[in-house]
């Protein structure tokens, strides 16, 4: 049993909530950047300087680290959302062609699909499509009468 459970929605999200806690990240690393790496000795002796510079020079590594980090971290955002863009279409493309497959006979014996939704009508008084056999709604049928305006068009006479 897999334990993963990826859709292309869950995938955006993520991302979504990735790209906000890099910002968030970035964010404390330069409020932190000045009191860090500017550290001031806590007193006039050496080993106190020692030690103020000792820090001071582990926060310029740190920053400079981050900096790498969230150039990754941006990437992998990007990449992110882009697999969830292609899983989408990936998804969307195998959906359109097994509900080809599967409705093609259906349609060649009977004129109508076997599973999904019928089209909208788009002229006036035009009827929606019909649905699948077993599964799916008709479309809806265009506003106005065949040969009568749409309410839309109407005129008040």
């Amino acid at each position: 049993m897999s334990l993963v459970i990826a859709t292309p929605q869950l995938l955006a999200t993520a991302a979504l909530d990735l790209a906000s806690i890099g910002s968030q990240v970035s964010a404390a690393n330069a409020a932190a950047a000045m009191p860090t790496t500017e550290v001031v000795a806590a007193a006039a002796d050496e080993v106190s300087a020692a030690i103020a510079g000792l820090f001071g020079a582990h926060a310029r590594q740190y920053q400079a680290l981050s900096v790498q980090v969230a150039a990754f971290h941006e990437q992998f955002v990007q990449a992110l959302t882009a697999a969830a863009g292609r899983y989408a279409s990936t998804e969307a493309a195998v959906e359109r062609s097994l509900l080809g497959a599967v409705n093609a006979p259906t349609e060649a014996l009977l004129g109508r699909p076997l599973i999904g939704n019928g089209a909208d009508g788009t002229a006036p008084g035009q009827p929606g499509a019909a649905g699948g056999l077993l599964f799916g709604n008709g479309g809806n049928g265009a506003a106005g009468g065949f040969g009568r305006p749409a309410a839309a068009e109407a005129r008040p006479g």
